[in-house]
């Protein structure tokens, strides 16, 4: 699974990868370890529903442990950047819709962080994209299914 990609994100949230595949590798897998010594005591494999279960826990545990190693392996840690007047990585911003006047605030994250829900784009989205390396009083436009959306960037730190 070579991949070229980068996956940017923050110290912590490498820390946190880290600490969730030593706990996959070591607590995890004993437990899945013992769920399939146990379906194998039940008898005939062949018609053993907890033992099929079992592996299919299995097979997921170590996917999930390559997806996290391929993380781990392609990790670019970000460095917040202190120009105070351009986003980048890390950067907050306060930004206002030009159509109706609502104003939000976001934190521009790597990809392994994106969760929009909590304010947190990625710097691959759309709206990321359109938003990196402005500054405080510029406008930007991004493409949406809806049609053009038009912002002005009220704010930033980093």
């Amino acid at each position: 699974m070579a991949s070229d990609a980068k996956f940017k994100m923050s110290q912590e949230r490498l820390n946190e990868i880290r600490e969730e595949l030593f706990y996959l590798e070591t607590v995890r897998e004993k437990e899945v370890s013992e769920l399939i010594k146990e379906a194998r005591s039940f008898g005939d494999l062949s018609e053993n529903s907890e033992y099929d279960e079992a592996k299919t826990e299995q097979g997921k545990l170590y996917s999930k442990i390559a997806e996290l190693k391929n993380i781990l392996e392609n990790a670019e840690v970000i460095e917040t950047k202190e120009t105070a007047n351009i986003i980048s990585l890390g950067s907050k911003v306060k930004v206002e819709s030009l159509d109706d006047g609502a104003s939000e605030e976001y934190l521009v994250v790597g990809s392994q962080e994106a969760n929009p829900a909590q304010g947190r784009i990625s710097d691959e989205s759309p709206f990321g994209r359109a938003l990196m390396g402005r500054a405080a009083g510029e406008s930007i436009a991004v493409a949406a299914p809806l049609g053009e959306l038009k912002f002005k960037i009220v704010s930033i730190e980093n």
